[in-house]
């Protein structure tokens, strides 16, 4: 079916009090395991392309983003296509012409007011091309190697009054909010802010945002969801599903050189982490809806 927007996923898991799944992509083999675990489940999904995974190939985003256009015209589900973690302002001026509906600008590095400042040019460019926009305000951490916040430090969770400002002023469209996840998680151990989130949702008109979601248990997800998270960004789970898969192969069979016998391997357990995760955040939501 064609691509569809975004914005329209999201605003529909908003309506449904639940929340659309978004897959960051790297190989055709991502690509492929996340439409196959969303079809399975029945239910629409995000394909999401980052400024680190663009840089993986060579700096070229028209390659894997046409690959993920191709594959979501052949989906049973609805498809959207998101450009994550924005930095370059180049970049992000590719977008429409790839395929995207959606970006999300990272100036959450910048202190507030460049942040702001920064934010608010690339949601006015943004809208002016049809483009939805989600930023990030607060530290959440583990992003490039960097360390995860304490729990506890400056800056590690977002102020509701301050995104409510930060909102109005910027005009964007969502926001990442930081509740107590962090980027690149291997384990399952995050325990989430949900005062905060509770705080959040009441001050802010726009969709909520969970980045850092694979080290997030699945109990702590639900209730994320329940507590107003719209969007629920998903990376380093389908990795560790594919690196454990294809390990497991090749020390089964060492002899293997077929790079297809192992891949495979890797996107069938990729497919079932997407299915799994995309059931545990519309858990009780019926799949048709």
């Amino acid at each position: 079916m064609p691509l569809v927007t975004t914005g329209e996923l999201v605003t529909r898991a908003a309506q449904r009090r639940s929340a659309v799944a978004a897959f960051n992509i790297i190989t055709l083999e991502h690509i492929e395991a996340v439409i196959a675990g969303a079809e399975s489940a029945q239910t629409p999904v995000v394909l999401q392309v980052s400024e680190n995974a663009v840089k993986f190939r060579y700096g070229r985003l028209l390659p894997l983003a046409r690959a993920a256009v191709a594959a979501a015209e052949r989906a049973d589900v609805p498809v959207a296509l998101h450009l994550d973690h924005v930095q370059s302002d180049d970049l992000l001026r590719q977008a429409p012409g790839a395929g995207f509906s959606s970006v999300m600008y990272d100036a959450a590095r910048l202190p507030y007011s460049q942040n702001l400042a920064a934010t608010r040019a690339a949601a006015d460019w943004a809208h002016a091309q049809g483009l939805w926009i989600e930023a990030e305000l607060g530290q959440i951490g583990g992003k490039e190697g960097r360390p995860a916040l304490d729990a506890h430090a400056p800056g590690a969770r977002t102020d509701p009054a301050q995104a409510r400002a930060f909102v109005a002023a910027s005009g964007v469209d969502a926001l990442a909010v930081a509740i107590g996840s962090t980027h690149a998680m291997t384990t399952r151990t995050a325990a989430l802010d949900h005062d905060r989130l509770e705080r959040l949702a009441a001050a802010l008109d726009v969709p909520l945002v969970l980045h850092g979601s694979s080290g997030v248990p699945d109990a702590e997800l639900t209730r994320a969801v329940a507590g107003g998270i719209t969007k629920v960004n998903i990376g380093t789970a389908l990795n560790i599903a594919m690196t454990g898969a294809i390990r497991t192969h090749l020390a089964a069979h060492p002899e293997a050189v077929d790079s297809r016998t192992y891949l495979s391997a890797g996107r069938e357990a990729m497919v079932r982490a997407v299915a799994g995760i995309i059931r545990t955040l519309t858990s009780g939501t019926p799949a048709s809806a």
